[in-house]
């Protein structure tokens, strides 16, 4: 009997610039970036549709095509957007692979503009896209998009150590240089680096030859170690902090 992918979550927490903040095309652009690196990874992951409608609805609205973001996802949001009384202090966009249970995929952004951080989340169960090459990939086209102060990847249900700040799970990107020597317990640290050739910022794996899994104890003591270790060096930041 095959076990189930796990559901794994990508979520990226960022800051916008309010001297000059993004417009919903901005924001629909990065979706598009994000969705054209997903689709080299898996097929299902080609196509996607306006979420928050019912199933029927939603495929009548094509979110990219080749080009970008459709006319018609366009359109929606911006109508919704105008009856929206929460704007311009918040905005939310969120798309679908129209694909359910370990074939789903969705997309969604959440931007904030105020002093609070904004948030792009990207969760799937999708076997065949869950390889460390296809992971570590995502992780640094969200980081080249938005720019994160942090980047978790980890299964929905996850328990970290603490509470107050982000749990590693799989990966978790920190725009800070750590050494093998910092985390011994990481079974890899892949340097960012930026056009100017310099490292800013680093991904701590803890599993690195299949899938974590939130069901195996190995998997959770590795990512456990690696929270308490960062946290003894405070290299591990609080949520309010951020």
């Amino acid at each position: 009997m095959t076990t189930p992918a796990p559901d794994i979550l990508f979520r990226a927490q960022f800051k916008i610039d309010l001297a000059k903040p993004p417009t919903l095309d901005d924001d629909l652009n990065g979706l598009f970036r994000l969705r054209e690196s997903l689709r080299r990874c898996s097929p299902k992951l080609a196509e996607w549709y306006l979420g928050g409608l019912s199933k029927e609805e939603s495929f009548m609205y094509q979110a990219f095509d080749d080009n970008g973001p459709t006319t018609a996802l366009m359109a929606v949001l911006r109508e919704k957007q105008r009856k929206d009384k929460r704007l311009p202090v918040m905005r939310r966009v969120g798309v679908w692979n129209g694909f359910d249970d370990d074939d789903g995929a969705s997309m969604g952004l959440m931007v904030s503009v105020t002093e609070q951080s904004s948030h792009l989340r990207f969760d799937t169960s999708i076997r065949e896209f869950l390889t460390f090459d296809n992971v570590v990939s995502t992780t640094k086209n969200m980081i080249e998009i938005w720019n994160p102060l942090l980047v978790s990847v980890m299964p929905t249900f996850y328990p970290p150590v603490f509470k107050d700040r982000p749990g590693v799970g799989w990966m978790l990107y920190l725009p800070k240089v750590l050494t093998a020597q910092q985390v011994p317990e990481a079974r890899a640290l892949v340097p960012i680096v930026g056009a100017n050739k310099k490292q800013h910022g680093t991904i701590i794996v803890s599993v690195t030859d299949e899938p974590f899994s939130d069901h195996n104890p190995a998997h959770v003591k590795i990512a456990h170690d690696i929270e308490i270790r960062l946290v003894d060096q405070d290299l591990l930041p609080r949520y309010e902090d951020l």
